[in-house]
C-alpha cells in the first residue's frame, strides 16, 4: 500500500474496524484487505466504471430514502407548531400571553445546540444504525405526548426533551452521507436528503388545514391532532383517536431503521444489527474506499482526541461555514415558524387558505434546489450558487415583507424567499463538505454547522417578536441582512481560496495536509 494510503493524518490504517463477509476474509480488517489492493492502484478502466455506478446506486437507494424520510418527520414537527397556533392552540393554551410561544419554539433549539457535539462523536463509536435508529424511537415517544398536553409548560418541557433527542440525528445524517461520497457529487445526494423534508414541511400545511377540522374528534380540539399528527389518513384517526399518530410514524420509522440504516465506509462488510447480510462485499467496499481515497485522502477513519479536536477548532474555516449556515437558518426557520400566521394576520387570509397557501412555495423550491445542486457538482462551484440563491432570497423577503399594496407581488415574494434559504442548505453543507478533509474533522464541522443552523432557529424565534405583528418590520429587516452579510463572507472567500490554491500550485502551500489539494470557491 502507498505511505499516502497506509497512514492518513498520522492515523495507521491497522486500527480500523474489521470486516466481514460471510466465512471469506474472516477477521482481517481494512488495512489487511487493502494490502492486497493498493488503493491507488484500482484504476477507474470501463468496467469498473460500470461497477462503481452500480454500487453508487445501491448506496444512494439504501442510505437516502430511509434517512430523508425520518428526517422529514423531524422537520414537520419543528415547523408544525404555526399551523397548530392557529388552530385553536393559542386559545387552549394561552400562547398569546407574552412570549410564550417564542419560548414554546426556542426551547427546543437550546439543548439541540448543546448536544450537538457530543452526539457525533457516539454516531462513530455506536454505529449509525444503532444511534440513528434509537434516536428516532425515543423522540417518537415524546412526540405522542405532545398531543396530550394541557399547558403551556408541560409543551415547553417536551420540546426540551425532543431538542436533546433530534440533537443527533441530522449531524449526524451529514456525518454519514458526507464519508460515502466524493466532494463533487455531494451536493446533490444532501440535496436528495433535503428535498423529502422540504417537500414534507410545506405539505404538511394542507393536511394541517384537513387534521385541525377534526375539532372535538377524540375530545380533542383541532391543533392536538396538528401537533400530533401532521401525516396520517383520516380512516386511521377514526380507528386510533387516542393516540397521536406522527409519534406513532415515527416510531415505527425508527424500528425501521434498526434494519435498513447502514454504517460507515469501513464498516460496510459486517454484519447489521437484524439483517445479517453485509451490505457491501470485500470487492465493493474496497471501490467505495478507493475512490474517497482518491477523491481526498480520507477513506480511513481518524483516532478523535481532545488535543486534535482543539487543533481542529483552531481552523477558522469550521467556524465561518457554522455561521453561514446560521445567517441561511434564520431565513429558512423564520419562514417555517412564522409563513402561516403572516398570511393570516397579516395578509388577510383566511385560516384555511393561510395554511393552504404555505405549500406551493415548498413545491416550487425542490426542483430549484435539484437543478442549483447539479449546477454545482457539475461545474464544481460552491460559492456562486450561493450568492445566487442569497440575492433571490433577499428579493423574496422584500417583495413579502414591504410590497404592502400588492397582495400578489408579497405571495410571489414568498416563492423566491423559500426558493433562495432552502436551496442554501445543500450548498453550505456541500461548500464545507469541499474545504474539509479527515473523518473526524468533518464530524466536529458537521456538528458545528447544524448547531449553528439551530442557533438559526433561535434567532428566528425572538426577532419576530408579538409587538411588532402583524408586520414584522424589524425581522424582515434582519432577515434581509443575514443574506448580505452571507454574500460577503463568500466574496471574501473566494480572494482567499484563489490566493491558497495559486500557492498549492507553486508548492508554497499543501491544503489541508493532502498534496494535489485545492478549495472549492
Amino acid at each position: 500500500m502507498s505511505e499516502k494510503s497506509a497512514s492518513i493524518h498520522g492515523v495507521d490504517t491497522k486500527h480500523v474496524e474489521h470486516i466481514h463477509e460471510g466465512g471469506k476474509d474472516h477477521g482481517r480488517d481494512v488495512a489487511a484487505v487493502l494490502e492486497d489492493r493498493d488503493l491507488e492502484a484500482i484504476q477507474p478502466d470501463e468496467r469498473e466504471d460500470k461497477e462503481t455506478r452500480r454500487i453508487v446506486r445501491k448506496i444512494d437507494m439504501r442510505l437516502l430514502p430511509v434517512l430523508a424520510t425520518i428526517y422529514s418527520f423531524a422537520l414537520i414537527d419543528r415547523v408544525n407548531l404555526p399551523n397548530a397556533r392557529i388552530a385553536g392552540m393559542d386559545e387552549d393554551l394561552q400562547l398569546s400571553v407574552g412570549n410564550r410561544y417564542t419560548l414554546i419554539t426556542m426551547t427546543f433549539f437550546v439543548p439541540y445546540v448543546i448536544f450537538q457535539f457530543p452526539a457525533n462523536i457516539v454516531i462513530r463509536k455506536l454505529g449509525a444504525c444503532l444511534w440513528l435508529s434509537s434516536l428516532v424511537v425515543a423522540w417518537g415517544v415524546v412526540s405522542i405526548g405532545i398531543g396530550f398536553n394541557t399547558s403551556w409548560t408541560q409543551t415547553m418541557g417536551c420540546r426540551v426533551l425532543l431538542g436533546i433527542l433530534e440533537a443527533g440525528y441530522y449531524p449526524g445524517c451529514i456525518f454519514l452521507l458526507s464519508c460515502w461520497y466524493l466532494r463533487y457529487e455531494v451536493q446533490k445526494r444532501f440535496s436528495a436528503f433535503y428535498l423529502l423534508a422540504l417537500l414534507s414541511s410545506g405539505f404538511s400545511n394542507i393536511l394541517a388545514y384537513g387534521l385541525s377540522q377534526m375539532n372535538g374528534v377524540g375530545g380533542l380540539r383541532g391543533w392536538r391532532w396538528i401537533v400530533g399528527s401532521p401525516w396520517c389518513s383520516f380512516e386511521i384517526v377514526l380507528i386510533v383517536l387516542q393516540f397521536i399518530m406522527e409519534g406513532i410514524i415515527t416510531v415505527l420509522l425508527g424500528m425501521l431503521g434498526y434494519i435498513a440504516i447502514v454504517d460507515f465506509p469501513d464498516k460496510s462488510t459486517k454484519p447489521g444489527l437484524i439483517v445479517r447480510k453485509p451490505f457491501l462485499s470485500i470487492d465493493e467496499a474496497n471501490i467505495v474506499l478507493a475512490r474517497i481515497d482518491r477523491d481526498r485522502g480520507d477513506a480511513v477513519v481518524d483516532k478523535l482526541t481532545t488535543k486534535k479536536v482543539l487543533f481542529y477548532l483552531r481552523d477558522w474555516k469550521i467556524w465561518e461555514y457554522a455561521w453561514l449556515y446560521l445567517l441561511n437558518n434564520t431565513v429558512t426557520y423564520s419562514f417555517g415558524f412564522f409563513l402561516p400566521i403572516i398570511l393570516k394576520s397579516e395578509m388577510g387570509y383566511s385560516t384555511a387558505m393561510s395554511q393552504v397557501l404555505a405549500f406551493p412555495p415548498y413545491v416550487a423550491a425542490a426542483p430549484w434546489m435539484f437543478f442549483t445542486a447539479w449546477v454545482a457538482d457539475r461545474y464544481r462551484k460552491r460559492g456562486l450558487i450561493l450568492i445566487l440563491n442569497c440575492l433571490a432570497a433577499i428579493m423574496g423577503v422584500a417583495m413579502m415583507g414591504f410590497a404592502y399594496s400588492n397582495p400578489a407581488a408579497r405571495y410571489a415574494g414568498v416563492f423566491f424567499g423559500v426558493c433562495g434559504a432552502n436551496s442554501n442548505v445543500p450548498t453550505i453543507l456541500s461548500y464545507m463538505h469541499n474545504n474539509i478533509v479527515g473523518q473526524m474533522k468533518r464530524s466536529v464541522a458537521s456538528a458545528l454547522i447544524i448547531g449553528g443552523g439551530a442557533i438559526g432557529g433561535i434567532v428566528a424565534s425572538n426577532i419576530f417578536r408579538q409587538q411588532d405583528a402583524p408586520r414584522y418590520v424589524p425581522a424582515m429587516g434582519v432577515v434581509i441582512a443575514t443574506q448580505a452579510v452571507s454574500m460577503l463572507h463568500v466574496l471574501k472567500n473566494f480572494w482567499i481560496y484563489a490566493r491558497r490554491n495559486r500557492k498549492a500550485d507553486r508548492g508554497e502551500l499543501v491544503i489541508e495536509g493532502q498534496e494535489g489539494f485545492r478549495h472549492t470557491l
